[in-house]
């Protein structure tokens, strides 16, 4: 079509035809009086609008996915990073109330024997030979070597070389360790010693040994144990209590007992610990020993059992005796 002054001016005559019709057709809402004419319309464009709808909007949503792509992965892995994050959170609100308890605990126990302590944290455990652990605590905490760590339940061990800010602890179940043990009732001293890595073998109740050194002193399954203390207090602290004597072995010879002794620490668990920086005023003896578990009730004896006899059978040897002394 040549672009000439007659074309323009039809052009916009039909621009101007259009907007009028546009008008009347909106200003007459329901009662307009091109109704007619806009059914018509619909009925002859809408299967032409439909049909080149169908052909674009599958390309148009096509586009919109590849454009939108990379906001949908990014709004995908803010997503993921939340839910771990507050899985995180809430693995650690779980693990923040384990802790309090524990540290609860071992603030009651060191009470009760009058021990100054540091708490702290296991983060590691030895890969060598040895029975160790690692603290993250150290020397700009006060901690030095020889001190004796405890948790809640009993002895972990004592500290063999320390850092800034961690401590590494020989655990009393180790091959070299050896502390002084007084056993509860008797008083009778002896050396508990570590029997490393092969006392777990029998699933690791009776991990150390109890070597009591007087062969005639009493000895008994159930005896409990509790630390005799080092001169100067050092490495170990009198006092913490240690386990409880599970099986006596039998002498052969020898000039000593010894007994296994199953810990109170459950030592593939450690957790909250302490350090004792300072030792007790006063030895607390068996202050710091747990309770001892009520014994199990006992059945009362039924009646007509031996000892006291049954009601019924008194009254019967009662009126059998009157018998004979009325004939």
């Amino acid at each position: 079509m040549n672009d000439t002054r007659r074309t323009r001016a039809v052009l916009g005559v039909l621009i101007v035809a259009a907007l009028v019709l546009i008008t009347v057709d909106y200003r007459g809402g329901e009662n307009s009086p091109l109704r007619g004419l806009r059914d018509v319309g619909a009925a002859v464009f809408g299967p032409v609008e439909r049909a080149s709808a169908a052909v674009v909007r599958p390309v148009g949503n096509a586009f919109d996915a590849i454009t939108d792509a990379p906001d949908q992965r990014r709004r995908a892995e803010r997503l993921e990073r939340e839910n771990q994050r507050l899985r995180e959170q809430v693995r650690a609100n779980a693990l923040d109330a384990g802790r309090s308890k524990q540290l609860d605990q071992l603030l009651h126990t060191a009470g009760i024997g009058g021990y100054k302590i540091v708490a702290a944290q296991v983060i590691s455990a030895g890969q060598g030979f040895e029975d160790t652990v690692t603290l993250d605590v150290g020397s700009s905490s006060g901690i030095r070597r020889d001190m004796t760590v405890m948790s809640a339940a009993g002895l972990v061990g004592r500290v063999t070389r320390v850092g800034p800010a961690t401590a590494t602890v020989l655990l009393a179940t180790d091959a070299a360790s050896s502390v002084g043990a007084r056993l509860e009732d008797s008083k009778e001293i002896g050396i508990v010693q570590g029997r490393g890595r092969r006392g777990l073998g029998d699933g690791g109740s009776t991990p150390i040994k109890f070597q009591l050194l007087d062969a005639n002193a009493p000895l008994r399954v159930g005896q409990r144990l509790v630390t005799l203390g080092s001169q100067g207090d050092s490495p170990y602290v009198p006092g913490v209590p240690i386990g409880t004597v599970e099986r006596i072995d039998r002498p052969e010879g020898g000039l000593s007992r010894a007994a296994m002794v199953r810990p109170f620490v459950r030592f593939t668990s450690l957790d909250v610990v302490a350090v004792v920086v300072a030792p007790p005023k006063s030895d607390p003896r068996d202050a710091v020993l747990p309770p001892r578990p009520a014994p199990p009730p006992t059945a009362a004896p039924s009646p007509g059992a031996s000892g006291t006899p049954a009601p019924h059978r008194q009254q019967g040897k009662k009126q059998k005796a009157k018998r004979k002394t009325e004939g």
